[in-house]
């Protein structure tokens, strides 16, 4: 399984939206310059976020993007399951509910792709965006101050 930039983009930047939430509304081109990403294209990521309600967003010169929950009730799983689908690691799991291939009664690999689902759900239904915050934070003060 791999997360596509979408994805990698997407936390990215619910991440950095967190992390400045003291500001106030974020506007989308402080997180892109902060976080190397074209405009348009985080435009397209925050989009589905929005919809979801991971986010909301203010219009006009001083409008931006805030979470819509706190940071601590929101998981790493949320954000990637809103701009990646289903994180099952094969086709016939995807959906989350039980296999769906005519193999299921002799496959031999079956085991093996629910433990890995298992443990991918696992790990980031318990991360919280506010715990990948607070490590930044803590990882990049010792990393001299740059900022996230």
């Amino acid at each position: 399984m791999r997360i596509s930039t979408k994805g990698r983009y997407g936390l990215r930047a619910i991440i950095d939206i967190a992390a400045h939430s003291a500001e106030g509304q974020i506007p989308i081109k402080e997180v892109s310059k902060r976080q190397g990403i074209s405009d348009n294209y985080l435009e397209q990521i925050i989009f589905p976020l929005k919809k979801a309600g991971i986010v909301q967003s203010v219009r006009g010169s001083q409008g931006g993007y805030y979470l819509a929950r706190p940071a601590k009730d929101i998981t790493a799983g949320e954000v990637l399951r809103v701009l990646e689908g289903d994180l099952a690691p094969v086709e016939c799991l995807a959906g989350g509910g039980e296999p769906n291939c005519d193999r299921v009664d002799t496959c031999t690999t079956l085991s093996l792709w629910l433990k890995l689902r298992d443990a991918v759900n696992q790990v980031v239904d318990n991360v919280s965006i506010q715990e990948l915050v607070d490590e930044c934070k803590e990882r990049v003060e010792l990393d001299f101050g740059r900022g996230i």
